[in-house]
């Protein structure tokens, strides 16, 4: 039998963890149909069945379950010996899926010093909520997503904690209106439910005095003292400034940013990045 192919190895893991030929091929940037090739060029080599298809997806038999855990460890020796060494060998395209408040604050360093030792790996920012990006990478559409989670319930892996904070116009007098005029990035921003939850309890009325969600909205709104809005200290851009305790407005819960990267398969120059973003955070 000729030596096993890494390619077809991290496809099989692709499926196995997506359990959906579409995810795993959105995934590796492949076809469904070059993604069924490459499982069965695998399953001729070893001569045995090893995926079947089924109404609930795609399972593993009893002996692609034997050699996923061999597999696995094959595929994660290759890539993060070619990761950890940055070898001319990293290439390939990987789509982030990051946040807009993140885009420009937690990500400019982290990319700069990652293309700089890894010139040969493409990445694509995809930007929108947490939520958004969240369900894009469960479906496959993105490789890696930065999210902000509400630290109770965070699904992802921890990198960083940290309380949201209220923010205005340094020496501004939104805050002191009632209604709170509140501006918020878009209709499904993470801190929206914890801070309607807070001003309700604080019995607190609000309005929201823009229907234009956006980053640059929302920071446009709060510098000419317009509204206020939540963000996370880290990204708090510049001529703002969080508002102080005796402001009256209510406390909000811990959120964490996480990373969401696949269980297995990943590719090399994922990998790379999963852990610059790690680096960049400790």
């Amino acid at each position: 039998m000729r030596n096993l192919d890494i390619a077809l190895l991290r496809t099989l893991l692709q499926v196995a963890d997506a359990a959906s030929m579409t995810v795993a091929s959105r995934r590796l940037h492949m076809t469904q149909g070059a993604v069924s090739q490459q499982v069965q060029r695998l399953e001729e080599m070893l001569g045995q069945v090893l995926l079947v298809r089924g109404k609930k997806g795609t399972r593993l038999t009893p002996q692609g379950e034997r050699l996923l855990p061999q597999a696995r460890q094959l595929v994660e020796l290759n890539d993060a010996m070619l990761a950890a060494m940055g070898m001319p060998g990293v290439a390939g395209h990987v789509r982030l899926g990051v946040p807009h408040d993140l885009m420009g604050t937690h990500l400019p360093p982290v990319l700069q010093k990652f293309t700089q030792q890894f010139p040969a790996v493409e990445i694509t920012l995809v930007a929108g909520s947490s939520a958004e990006l969240k369900s894009a990478f469960d479906a496959g559409t993105v490789d890696l997503a930065l999210t902000e989670e509400a630290a109770a319930t965070a699904s992802g892996e921890v990198l960083l904690l940290e309380s949201p904070a209220w923010v205005g116009k340094i020496g501004g007098q939104a805050w002191q209106q009632r209604p709170l005029p509140v501006c918020l990035v878009s209709a499904t921003c993470v801190f929206r439910p914890p801070l309607m939850a807070a001003l309700a309890a604080a019995n607190i009325a609000w309005r929201n005095p823009i229907d234009y969600p956006s980053l640059e909205a929302t920071v446009a709104m709060v510098r000419e003292d317009l509204a206020v809005t939540v963000l996370l200290p880290s990204t708090m851009p510049s001529r703002l400034t969080t508002l102080a305790d005796d402001s009256g407005l209510p406390s909000l819960p811990p959120f964490s940013i996480t990373l969401h990267a696949p269980k297995q398969g990943s590719s090399a120059a994922s990998i790379a990045l999963a852990n610059a973003i790690r680096c960049a955070y400790k």
